[in-house]
């Protein structure tokens, strides 16, 4: 047995202005760490999701502390930045479980910023029963509703409940049976439950109840927004092309901005954010046995 060297390079993805977003780990050269020792890092890191980069920088997995997952947007954007920083900026492919994608980096007034381009965007109706069980782990009436946006299950890469809210006070609110809710995602396959309101046409307030990740809530999800933006796309809900804002995190404290684009042609979706270095902790150097 080998003990074996990983540093865990720490970013907050969709960070506005600098501040806020959602924290991410990001492991270059992942190469000779087993599934299991990835597993760990994650469990010990403690963030939602943290990235396993491949040493040529085109294999991108994520873990969260409790198993695998096919594909988190923030843990992308930060990945991207990360090696933007250490190779420079420009477009790459990279191959993921949910299947292939692209991202860009740029240098903008903001600092380094990314665009990915999600896997294909698809939405399905959700029905009556799943809306009903749902709502009854947010101890929510159906009037609370918003009837123009009807709830969907989402998937740009994996699935997310779509939830649109006719008010910001019932989003002010946002609380749920964390059990019930658990359960019902675990069964269902989703990933979040993205709970939104449109303030104005191209802005959307949202938060994302996120148990499979084993936190109440996430303060910012860019497969969600793309999964959203499929959703919206597909109902008539924007024009092709276009563009809109996400603000999320807002209520935890942790504001984040997500910028969506919705091309003209195509299935997929572009999600676009800032990432900004964070300070390293003891735990960012790990040493793991082979």
């Amino acid at each position: 047995m080998h003990p074996m060297n990983a540093q865990v390079l720490k970013y907050a993805a969709f960070t506005d202005d600098g501040t806020g977003g959602n924290p991410a780990g990001v492991v270059l050269d992942s190469d000779r760490l087993t599934d299991q020792q990835m597993l760990a890092i994650a469990a010990a890191i403690g963030y939602s999701e943290t990235a396993f980069v491949s040493a040529d920088g085109r294999r991108l997995r994520f873990f969260s502390p409790r198993a695998e997952v096919a594909f988190c947007g923030h843990a992308t954007v930060a990945t991207a930045v990360a090696l933007a920083e250490r190779d420079g900026t420009g477009t790459r492919d990279l191959v993921t479980a949910a299947g292939r994608i692209s991202v860009e980096t740029r240098t903008t007034g903001r600092g380094l910023e990314a665009t990915l381009t999600s896997p294909p965007a698809s939405t399905r109706e959700a029905s009556a029963e799943l809306v009903a069980e749902t709502l009854a782990a947010f101890a929510w009436e159906s009037a609370l509703l918003d009837p123009a946006f009807p709830v969907h299950v989402a998937n740009a890469g994996n699935d997310h409940l779509m939830l649109g809210l006719a008010g910001l006070e019932t989003l002010a609110a946002f609380d749920y049976d964390y059990d019930a809710l658990a359960a019902l995602m675990e069964r269902e396959g989703w990933t979040t439950v993205h709970a939104f309101v449109r303030e104005r046409p191209t802005e959307f307030r949202a938060r994302n109840a996120f148990p499979p990740g084993g936190v109440r809530e996430d303060p910012a999800t860019g497969a969600a927004a793309a999964a959203f933006g499929g959703y919206l796309r597909e109902l008539g809900l924007v024009a092709r092309p276009s563009r809109f804002t996400i603000h999320q995190g807002v209520e935890m404290g942790a504001p984040s901005r997500i910028e969506v684009g919705v091309p003209g042609s195509g299935e997929h979706i572009e999600v676009s954010g800032a990432a900004t270095r964070l300070a390293l902790s003891p735990y960012d150097e790990l040493e793991w046995s082979r």
